[in-house]
């Protein structure tokens, strides 16, 4: 039996957004110096997805799936503030009308897994609605423990445990150290990610983070995510691998917050299987 949420007590809201299309942003500076130019952000993406390699991509800040955007932007932040991961997601136009879909990740846009049977149908512009809910979930017996942007569908598929009063453990694929965080410290944790600073090829290699999956959960001891993302001794953060690897200094895959405690009450137990492609059973493989 999962842990008690006030899952009842939310309020569960439409937004709508569009499949955007890509745009290039011009030269990407490379940690060696290098300019180039990458694909990876925007679009609809038809060959990478939950599940698959966060590392090796001919490509910078890939986003899986179908990335959503809404052009008004006041908009476009309610929709990014309302979804949070797990919660569902409904192709309302086009020649794949009335597919479900579910979200997967937050970037610069929602970032949203569909059957890849539909994938041929998609088209750049296609309407999708989602049905959010999960702002304000909470633990019930640890209110300590801050939850973001954790839909309750999400909370009731991991396999977490109570440890006692104060502890829950929660099985993740890696424990990221926290001097490798980078680009998006400075961000809002209830709308954006934060990057992993792969740069140091040897170091990814050596800790096993070249191995990372998109859709891995991972763990970043001594990192408090409750008002901003920061240091802080014994405070424990689970996060989800939500995009691929980036050649720009400061950058790589991407981690977006889903729990946060000030003080050492998050547990985690290391579970190569830890991926929402397997708890929440995007992949028919899973």
């Amino acid at each position: 039996m999962g842990l008690a949420t006030n899952a009842d007590q939310l309020v569960e809201m439409a937004v709508v957004g569009y499949v955007s299309q890509p745009t290039v942003r011009g030269y990407i500076p490379h940690a060696s110096g290098e300019a180039m130019i990458l694909p990876g952000m925007s679009g609809f993406i038809y060959n990478a997805r939950v599940g698959d390699a966060a590392f090796g991509w001919a490509a910078d800040h890939l986003e899986p799936g179908a990335s959503i955007a809404h052009p008004d932007l006041d908009a476009d932040y309610a929709m990014h503030y309302l979804t949070c991961m797990g919660n569902q997601a409904f192709l309302m136009s086009g020649l794949a009308k009335g597919t479900e879909g579910i979200v997967t990740g937050e970037h610069a846009r929602l970032l949203v897994d569909f059957p890849p049977d539909v994938a041929d149908l998609i088209a750049v512009g296609d309407a999708v609605q989602i049905r959010t809910k999960g702002q304000g979930l909470q633990l019930v017996d640890y209110p300590h423990i801050t939850l973001k942007k954790c839909s309750p569908q999400l909370i009731e598929s991991l396999p977490i445990e109570a440890v006692d009063e104060r502890t829950i453990r929660v099985p993740v694929t890696m424990e990221l150290p926290i001097r490798i965080m980078g680009s998006g410290a400075e961000l809002n944790p209830d709308f954006v990610d934060q990057d992993l600073m792969s740069g140091d090829r040897e170091l990814m290699a050596e800790l096993g983070i070249d191995q990372m999956l998109l859709g891995d959960l991972v763990v970043i001891n001594h990192a408090d995510h409750r008002y901003g993302r920061g240091y802080k001794p014994g405070a424990v953060t689970i996060g989800l691998c939500i995009h691929g690897d980036s050649v720009m200094t400061g950058h790589g895959p991407g981690i977006l917050t889903l729990m946060t405690c000030a003080e050492p009450c998050i547990e985690w137990v290391i579970d190569p299987r830890a991926n929402i492609a397997n708890y929440m059973k995007i992949r028919k493989e899973s």
